[in-house]
């Protein structure tokens, strides 16, 4: 079952969002399309608010922790660990590629709109 749960049996669904695209995230998304140890580091527990912060989004001052999951994650049913404290960002998926003298910034401003809780 698609989403994000705050229980192992799928029963309670966190409501799902969507971000206004910016070009900080669309960036921080076409870096991980295009290189997988990035991606892995976002996606890792613990490092979304350090990566976010490089991006100039700052969690100080707030209880909440941003966590990035894979698309593929998110359409498995996805479990929060901490849904009093955890805000759940899907990294779209894409495999990195678009024609010659293009850019994918567009594709990840789209996609980011269009998947749910895209970052």
């Amino acid at each position: 079952m698609r989403g994000i749960f705050k229980d192992a049996l799928l029963k309670e669904q966190v409501a799902d969002f969507s971000y206004s695209p910016n070009d900080s995230l669309a960036q921080l998304i076409v870096d991980a399309w295009t290189d997988p140890s990035f991606a892995t580091l976002l996606t890792t527990p613990g490092n979304a608010k350090t990566l976010f912060a490089t991006r100039g989004f700052y969690w100080n001052g707030t209880v909440k922790t941003p966590v990035v999951i894979t698309e593929q994650q998110y359409d498995q049913g996805y479990v929060v660990s901490d849904p009093d404290h955890d805000i759940i960002f899907v990294l779209p998926q894409h495999d990195g590629t678009c024609p010659p003298g293009q850019n994918l910034l567009d594709t990840a401003r789209l996609l980011m709109a269009a998947t749910p809780n895209g970052i």
